[in-house]
């Protein structure tokens, strides 16, 4: 008679064992020995009770200088970006609006992000891939990376954090720079001004006399706003979603004031465009787009209920280039849609709102009638 228990016991260790060596396989291959539940795509770790995303800190964090070990050179650094992150469009703006389009080439990666992070496209704009530069690793000695980590393990096989763009490299010592984006914009702000233009060298976009102002701006717009649509869109709570969504429309709140007081210029600080105004558009640009649904920040809407950021916002990318040329709608619909399935498992990609961005002089049909309304009790 035939021992069920004992062919169920045998067949029992037979699948543990080869699930086991499957998960060793993939953390050996994500280069971690870290346990499955620390995977790329876990945005918050499975057994955090507290439900509340983390951003981890960025690992390289080098500058470029005179004298320095990465001294500024034309053609001597990469920066890899994706399209769809709104920390690699800061540098990508900065870039050009800094001129520095022949002296720091780039190359985007693939909207989608997998288990393995981002991957680089297989050939130029490939698969619904638009954008400048959407292609395989260009850097010599990289023709078989397929992934950014690739570019990660080649600097050091043995690294166990995070894939991110942007990503600084230095093409001739075969190293990563830096992957913090914040510290990314400030190199470029000035340490290539020897090379450069005096139309671009003269650019300052983060000046003297605005920098304590700007520093305190960036302090909560990056814990509330930059990195508030993750924290609302990533949580795994009810408490961490509204604590996280709330504190986000609060200073929103907080944006749409100080934009209704500014009176010598469209910008965030007056009339001239500084690192308030880049840090705050890529998160903004893309709220309506994505963040509304996919994120659940679906209080407000730009569009429909912020006047003054949504004018602010239309202005930069109308008559900035460097900001509408650097914004690309299908990576980003695309990107968090697609490659986040713990939030959106059939990977749908909503069609609205169309248009993306409206013109300048365009307003949704409720903003239409309050106008109207205002101008019929004059």
């Amino acid at each position: 008679m035939l021992n069920t228990s004992r062919v169920f016991s045998t067949r029992f260790r037979y699948i543990g064992l080869n699930f086991t060596t499957r998960i060793l396989h993939q953390t050996r291959e994500f280069g971690t020995s870290v346990k499955m539940a620390d995977k790329i795509t876990n945005w918050v770790a499975p057994n955090d009770k507290s439900g509340e995303f983390k951003r981890g800190q960025s690992q390289f964090r080098n500058f470029i200088q005179k004298g320095g070990e990465f001294p500024p050179e034309k053609g001597r650094y990469h920066l890899y970006v994706s399209y769809a992150c709104p920390w690699a469009h800061r540098a990508l703006i900065v870039r050009q609006l800094k001129g520095l389009q022949e002296i720091i080439p780039f190359t985007s990666v693939h909207w989608h992000m997998q288990e393995k992070g981002w991957h680089f496209a297989s050939s130029p704009n490939a698969d619904n891939s638009p954008g400048e530069n959407v292609r395989p690793d260009p850097v010599p000695g990289h023709e078989n990376y397929t992934h950014i980590r690739d570019v990660y393990f080649q600097v050091d096989p043995e690294y166990k954090g995070r894939f991110t763009v942007p990503t600084l490299y230095d093409v001739k010592q075969g190293k990563i720079v830096s992957n913090e984006s914040s510290e990314i914009i400030r190199m470029f702000y000035t340490e290539f001004d020897d090379l450069l233009a005096p139309e671009y060298k003269n650019v300052s976009l983060f000046p003297s006399a605005l920098q304590s102002q700007i520093e305190a701006t960036n302090e909560w717009t990056y814990n509330d706003i930059n990195n508030g649509v993750y924290k609302s869109g990533f949580a795994t709570t009810q408490e961490a979603y509204e604590k996280a969504v709330t504190t986000l429309f609060s200073s929103l709140d907080k944006v749409e004031k100080h934009l209704s007081e500014v009176k010598d210029g469209p910008f965030y600080y007056g009339k001239d465009v500084t690192e308030a105004d880049i840090r705050l558009f890529t998160t903004v640009v893309r709220f309506d787009v994505v963040y509304v649904q996919h994120f659940k920040t679906n209080i407000r809407t730009i569009r429909a209920d912020y006047p003054y950021i949504h004018k602010w916002l239309r202005n930069l990318y109308w008559t900035i280039p460097a900001f509408k040329d650097t914004t690309e709608f299908t990576h980003i619909k695309n990107h968090y849609t697609k490659s986040h399935t713990q939030i959106n498992p059939f990977s749908i990609t909503p069609l609205g709102p169309q248009p993306p961005i409206l013109g300048l002089d365009e307003e949704v049909a409720a903003v239409k009638w309050a106008l109207a309304q205002v101008q019929g009790k004059k």
